[in-house]
């Protein structure tokens, strides 16, 4: 889809001295710290971003953490066979993982269990529980990463004999809080824990902390699976939280567990030309928070979608690596089918999109009685971001469905499906992502409730591309420049890369690449330097852009070591692509905006040598008897001179206009005409020039 437009900051942003000073080898790094609100000085950053240790509170604010420790404590005194019941999302199997091989760590029997999304369907279930209770003599059952809304349950099992632990870290439910032995949840009422945004996984590692008197070996064994599932689970990466995921990715570097040694070695990686390929081992020196994100995920999350989850569990569990190998395997062909399915429901929904549907913004609700149930949430993730409105995306089986609900915009979908809760059966989750069950018969009325409680709370929301950072100088995209952002990992939630642009670009070679040739890689010359670039999902014909054209780039830059770490290459991941576009810097130009003249390219700035030809292409066009330039930047436009970029021309009329060339009765640009008596200049001495040039040396 094409977005509504671009926002590019041509002022040029301030760096104060106190922030640039100690990062003067790295100006890149210095402008995008200076970005951030509260990033004034080179303090700031490290309080923010480069700081090793902490924030680390204690598990013990946590409402009901004390009842729990002791609970556990008592069921490993008397060697009790204990459960833990997790979601079947990757924050659930790490949480799953941590607490299960930390209690067979001290020695009792631990069964992990994780529901089968077909069958089962999310959190807790009255039969699993007597089951377990029945056949495995279960006496204490662990929820991780669900449970929240889980009443009737709760009562099911203090009934049955079975003490309940509920964690958890979604909304609490519309029924009040589970009648538990002890519940952990930093949202539910009267918690004073200083983190609300802890992960499932997160809220896991605090218990097994707290549970152990010495917590710092036990964090640190069990950190990385609280990074994988904290960033798959898309929490915000700030203070506690990017303090977990920091130490884990640390720890996935220097030891990693035979189970993500096993997956990753069967991740295909691909670069910008090259079909997938699948490496012996994998380097998990080059590991961080969106390979995990958009590799590592993906792999964990296909258990779980597409047959039981415990798979990845099992993975993650394996003592040795033969037998991590036998699941990962397993992970990698579930994945392929998650892949082929994901195209399948992306093709049948993108074609029940009407544009009528469009007309006011409001979210996308489509069904089906064939998609799979556990694909659709992704499916809903990418029509989401395509339209740019919160979608849900729901499978019937006869007269029940199951929805995946994806926000856009910051909408929040928890409090949305609270309001039309009378048309639904349940429903949980968080405020961007949900869950809901609902009869085929009332959907028309919860579509027409949900639309009406959109429009009334619709966010205010720029669907276009939002640039953070405009790039006026090919030095600053070089290796030294670009690896220093890496002191800004890990990225993710409330620590996005910065989107960065170049502008009027020359387009000088285009390919599709890729094992499917779905993906763009261009070569491109901004300001007589040669950049590559790869466009996922994208190409040239669907753009409309093609060989020769000038171009506007949305981008992030990465190091391209695909074939040799020793000699790595600069290239430009794109979000956006248009073909140049200079009429909102050209506005700016004409209005008197000297504060833009570092956005004007390079190869714009008109020469300032005695008989330029481009000044003199510009005098031409306006020394003419009785002439006068039109009265908006729009009009100027049109008479910009074959073959001299419009930046050019609008910088040489205000060059003629700052020297007395012109004139005009308001001494704006607009209306202005050249006067009967005029003098030469030196155009080198012209202060509009020398700010130019000053600006790209």
């Amino acid at each position: 889809m094409k977005k509504n437009g671009w926002d590019i900051p041509y002022e040029k942003q301030d760096v104060s001295d106190e922030l640039l000073d100690p990062y003067q080898q790295f100006p890149l790094l210095a402008q995008v710290l200076s970005l951030h609100p509260e990033i004034q000085t080179a303090q700031d950053a490290e309080r923010l971003f480069f700081r090793e240790v902490g924030p680390w509170y204690s598990g013990f604010k946590m409402k009901d953490m004390a009842k729990a420790v002791a609970r556990i404590r008592q069921a490993i005194e008397k060697k009790e066979t204990v459960a833990v019941y997790g979601d079947y999302d990757v924050d659930g199997i790490t949480a799953t993982c941590i607490v299960t091989d930390y209690l067979r760590s001290r020695g009792i029997k631990c069964i992990p269990y994780i529901p089968t999304r077909d069958d089962e369907g999310y959190g807790l279930n009255c039969g699993a529980m007597e089951k377990l209770h029945k056949e495995e003599n279960v006496s204490l059952v662990i929820t991780v990463d669900c449970g929240i809304t889980a009443v009737e349950e709760a009562l099911f099992a203090r009934a049955a004999g079975i003490d309940l632990i509920i964690t958890d870290h979604h909304e609490c439910g519309l029924n009040g809080i589970p009648d538990a032995l002890a519940v952990i949840d930093c949202k539910q009422t009267g918690n004073q824990y200083n983190n609300p945004d802890l992960a499932g996984v997160g809220i896991a590692l605090k218990l097994v902390c707290c549970c152990d008197d010495d917590w710092w070996p036990v964090f640190n064994r069990y950190v990385d699976l609280a990074a994988v599932g904290t960033i798959a689970d898309v929490m915000p990466l700030t203070g506690e939280n990017r303090f977990i995921v920091r130490r884990g990715l640390n720890s996935l570097k220097d030891s990693p567990r035979v189970g993500f040694q096993a997956i990753m070695s069967r991740s295909p990686e691909r670069n910008s030309e090259h079909a997938p390929r699948i490496r012996d081992e994998y380097d998990f020196s080059k590991i961080n928070a969106s390979v995990i994100g958009y590799n590592l995920a993906p792999k964990l999350n296909a258990a779980g979608r597409m047959k039981n989850a415990t798979i990845a569990a099992h993975m993650l569990l394996a003592a040795t690596r033969e037998e991590a190998d036998r699941y990962a395997a397993e992970l990698v062909q579930l994945n392929q089918e998650r892949q082929a399915e994901e195209e399948k429901i992306w093709i049948e929904s993108s074609a029940l999109v009407k544009a009528e549907m469009l007309t006011d913004h409001a979210p996308l609700i489509l069904h089906s009685d064939t998609w799979h149930p556990g694909v659709i949430g992704i499916a809903a993730s990418r029509l989401a971001d395509h339209y740019s409105v919160p979608t849900i995306m729901i499978h019937f089986d006869g007269d029940r469905g199951k929805g995946s609900c994806r926000s856009f915009g910051g909408f929040n979908l928890f409090e949305a499906l609270s309001e039309c809760r009378e048309h639904l059966l349940s429903f949980g989750g968080h405020a961007l992502a949900a869950g809901l069950n609902i009869r085929r018969d009332k959907l028309e009325d919860f579509s027409s409730a949900l639309r009406e409680y959109y429009l009334s709370h619709k966010p205010t929301v720029f669907s276009g591309v939002k640039c953070d950072l405009l790039i006026t100088s090919p030095s600053l995209l070089s290796i030294e420049n670009v690896r220093s952002l890496d002191l800004l990992e890990p990225y993710g939630n409330a620590n996005q890369k910065p989107i960065m642009c170049i502008t009027r670009v020359l387009l000088r070679d285009e390919k599709t690449v890729g094992s499917k040739k779905k993906h763009l890689k261009m070569s491109v010359n901004f300001c007589g330097q040669d950049f590559d670039c790869i466009f996922y999902n994208h190409t040239a014909q669907t753009l409309g852009i093609r060989k020769g054209d000038f171009l506007d780039l949305a981008f992030t830059p990465q190091l391209n070591d695909y074939f040799s770490s020793a000699s790595p290459q600069i290239q430009l991941q794109l979000c956006a692509v248009r073909k140049h576009v200079p009429h909102e810097l050209c506005s700016l130009i004409l209005n008197g905006n000297r504060n833009v003249f570092h956005a004007v390219p390079l190869q714009c700035i008109p020469s300032a040598e005695l008989h330029s030809s481009d000044f003199k292409k510009v005098w031409k066009v306006i020394n003419q008897e009785s002439f006068r330039l039109p009265g908006s930047a729009d009009a100027i436009l049109r008479i910009v001179p074959r073959g001299m970029s419009a930046e050019m021309f609008c910088v040489c009329l205000m060059v003629f206009l700052n020297a007395g060339l012109l004139q005009s009765e308001n001494g704006t640009i607009f209306g202005a005409y050249v006067p009967k008596e005029y003098h030469s200049i030196d155009l080198k001495s012209s202060p509009i020039m020398q700010e130019l040039y000053k600006n790209k040396v």
